[in-house]
């Protein structure tokens, strides 16, 4: 009697759902802003794919609040904590959250923006003096300065938009000159713009990520350099500003100069749609759902060790007018029609290294 009591035992055990594994997110971002929205909306949607009990809390763009929201989830009850939490080491605070989370139970994964440089040699690497903190996921943010720089250069050149000297003049504006994604955008210009010969690049600004800041350096940026006709930027919103001071002046973007930027905003798509922006590079808004992929498979016992644990992926990918019209239909909604469990390589045994590109989902 005993023995057919524990095999029912066994079996109802066995029978029962098992637990959905909790992540906690710390958007550093704000709730209204485009690029933090369609974060988060991926990361929902890969969290409903895989199976994952996913919270997200905005920290808009304060620094101090999001220390705050990390000791929030530490106070917590043992058993209402997340098993997993998701960082961004924006404005440099990963190194106190860790400091907040060590004894807490939570295991740690920084994605979109990993530690560097001083805070790298103050924190150590993961899993060493912080054992919890599994490791990293960043996209290679130069990368995107790179690829939209050299199809702005190819751009510039099947318009024939030379100056009385033959060559290209490039107008750049980017983010600022201190956070890790702009410097290495840059970067990716700079490198692009050292394998051609046929282009001058006239002067860089910065502007602080803003459209306005951005239109009004570029009204004199353009009466300074009157032969430049090609105009490169650090984000979407940057190339919009510039757009703007462009046809203030009675050009034509797209048509007399040649624009570029980075991100997968709705407007951006439809400019690219329209002729107007020529060149677009997006998808690393995607970082926190691949991270989520990350998550899935160490909950469920195959560890990332063998990639490394500080991973930077190219996450980006050219827009052009047909794969623009693809990426609205898949990504213009609330919901997300995406399956994320072919990433996985616990789902998928033969999956040997992560392909985190988002140009597999727009096939």
């Amino acid at each position: 009697m005993l023995y057919r009591f524990v095999l029912m035992l066994l079996a109802g055990l066995l029978a029962w759902p098992a637990q959905a594994v909790s992540v906690a997110f710390i958007n550093p971002g704000r709730s209204q802003e485009i690029y933090w929205e369609a974060a988060s909306g991926a990361m929902f949607q890969a969290s409903k794919s895989l199976g994952l009990q996913l919270e997200i809390q905005y920290a808009e763009r304060d620094h101090l609040r999001a220390l705050d929201l990390v000791r929030a989830l530490v106070a917590r009850p043992a058993a209402q904590r997340p098993q997993y939490l998701l960082l961004s080491n924006d404005y440099g605070t990963a190194p106190e959250m860790l400091r907040l989370v060590e004894g807490s139970g939570m295991q740690v994964l920084m994605v979109f923006s990993g530690i560097h440089g001083a805070d790298q040699r103050l924190v150590g690497p993961p899993r060493d003096k912080y054992p919890f903190w599994l490791g990293s996921l960043e996209p290679d943010a130069e990368d995107a300065g790179y690829l939209t720089a050299k199809a702005l250069i190819e751009k510039g050149r099947q318009a024939g938009l030379t100056g009385s000297d033959g060559l290209l003049h490039v107008l750049a504006l980017g983010g600022d000159r201190s956070t890790p994604s702009s410097a290495a955008r840059n970067s990716g210009l700079h490198r692009a713009l050292a394998e051609a010969p046929d282009v001058v690049l006239d002067q860089m600004v910065y502007v602080n990520w803003r459209l306005d800041t951005a239109a009004e350096k570029t009204r004199w940026l353009i009466r300074r350099h009157p032969e430049a006709r090609l105009i490169w930027a650090g984000s979407d919103q940057i190339a919009f500003g510039a757009m703007k001071a462009w046809r203030e002046r009675g050009g034509e973007p797209g048509r007399d100069a040649v624009f570029s930027g980075i991100n997968t905003s709705t407007q951006a798509m439809q400019s690219i749609q329209s002729g107007e922006l020529s060149v677009l590079a997006g998808g690393h808004f995607m970082t926190g759902a691949w991270g989520l992929v990350m998550v899935y498979d160490h909950a469920h016992g195959r560890d990332f060790r063998d990639e490394g644990l500080t991973l930077v992926r190219p996450m980006f990918t050219l827009f052009n007018p047909e794969r623009a019209r693809r990426f609205l239909q898949r990504f213009g909604g609330h919901e997300l029609p995406l399956d994320f469990r072919q990433y996985s390589k616990v789902l998928n045994p033969r999956v040997k290294r992560y392909q985190f590109d988002v140009s597999v989902l727009l096939r």
